[in-house]
């Protein structure tokens, strides 16, 4: 029988489809049925930018603080210089101080759309008590409470195991700073609950025990389902790479874009996750077919474009789409390459570097294959010379390129 919570949270986490598992489901309940508790998700900050595949867990932090209590984003100034290992083929590059603290200065930015860090949510840096650490105490202390048979246990190692790829020792830490961290927040500032992926379980489960064993501390874990789209691609992936949420990496256009391009088969569900549409409104919008599924695909872009960079950002992307795509414009919003006289030169530049240089694919070889089979056009023209050359009286005004039916790109003289 389905557990029914009573605590808001819990409540839209089960209806909306956040939940995958929890440690103990009807104490935590109860625990939240008290406002102003405190959960938190860790960030690594291995990219100057988040992407979509984080936006679930930054969404559950959403509804945690819409729901009366206090979010906790952790960023990752100590744990990043570790690498978290979980179902990962190898060993992350390691990345020094300055690298960490310039990309928690771009990941930050996202988190102020989603948060009030003034009405009760808090930005914290595990380097407050993870840097300090005296090792020799850290291992008498801490490392006492961990099996080295139940950590190689966990699917998330076991895998790599499995596989006979190398987990290094700085690696195999990595569960074991985890698990810390939540014992030090439950300590310094009454976290009770850590939510993460379900990749997370372990790590997670890792750190209710330490916090119970070290400090007698009653806390709780919450996982979502890692999500993958109804054709199998892992969430937060396009054809031209990983969807960020920062606007210095992925303009709101692009953006917009590629939750208009959902399949049919996700709309419904993605509406109930990533934006704040009420049930039976996703529900509809997500029931439509043929033509009008398009309308609901529309509606899901744009409410998730405004979430993170605001309604006129939103409206004027998707005016840009209605005019690339329905009235064969070029629309003010697309991708935009601008190139200086020296870019040029004298004899031009060749299509097959500006289809590359505009991000409409990844080299030039693929950027041929493009051509030759007819996927790319030039001011809604096919293109069909690979060994064309563009120069400035070309480019006199700006020109569309085209890669499919859904990637866009102008290209000017700056």
């Amino acid at each position: 029988m389905t557990y029914t919570p009573r605590s808001d949270f819990l409540h839209v986490m089960q209806s909306r489809g956040f939940l995958a598992d929890c440690t103990d489901m009807q104490s935590l309940d109860e625990t939240l049925l008290v406002p102003g508790q405190a959960a938190y998700i860790g960030f690594d900050a291995t990219a100057k930018s988040l992407h979509v595949g984080s936006l679930i867990q930054i969404m559950m932090l959403r509804w945690f603080q819409k729901t009366g209590h206090k979010p906790i984003t952790l960023m990752g100034g100590g744990t990043t210089k570790v690498g978290d290992p979980s179902f990962r083929a190898d060993e992350r590059p390691l990345l020094d101080g300055a690298a960490i603290e310039a990309n928690i200065a771009g990941i930050k930015k996202v988190f102020s759309a989603y948060l009030d860090y003034d009405g009760g949510a808090q930005m914290l840096n595990n380097a407050e008590w993870l840097d300090g650490l005296n090792y020799l105490d850290f291992l008498r202390d801490i490392g006492r409470h961990f099996s080295i048979n139940r950590m190689l246990s966990f699917e998330s190692v076991k895998s790599r195991l499995d596989r006979e790829q190398s987990l290094s020792f700085l690696e195999f830490n990595y569960m074991i700073l985890q698990a810390y961290d939540f014992m030090e927040l439950h300590r310094r500032y009454g976290c009770i609950l850590q939510m993460g992926g379900s990749d997370q379980w372990g790590n997670i489960v890792n750190g209710i025990d330490l916090t119970r064993r070290v400090i007698e501390g009653e806390v709780y874990g919450l996982t979502s389902p890692l999500l993958t789209t109804s054709d199998g691609k892992k969430m937060g992936k396009s054809q031209s790479g990983a969807v960020w949420l920062n606007p210095e990496m992925l303009s709101p256009y692009e953006f917009w874009q590629f939750w208009r391009n959902t399949t049919d088969a996700d709309v419904g569900r993605f509406l109930k996750l990533y934006t704040e549409l009420p049930l039976d409104e996703c529900e509809r919008l997500g029931a439509l077919e043929g033509s009008e599924i398009n309308e609901a695909k529309a509606r899901l872009a744009s409410e998730v474009t405004t979430l993170l960079h605001g309604a006129d950002a939103a409206a004027a992307a998707a005016d840009t789409s209605r005019e690339v795509f329905e009235k064969g414009g070029v629309g003010d919003d697309l991708p935009t390459l601008t190139l200086s006289a020296a870019d040029i030169g004298d004899d031009g530049v060749s299509i097959v570097q500006l289809i590359v240089k505009s991000g409409l694919a990844g080299s030039g070889k693929e950027a041929k294959r493009l051509i030759s089979e007819g996927g790319a056009r030039m001011n809604d023209e096919p293109l069909t010379n690979a060994g064309m050359m563009v120069d400035a009286t070309a480019l006199a005004s700006p020109i569309k390129l085209s890669a499919g039916k859904k990637r866009h790109a102008l290209v000017q003289l700056g």
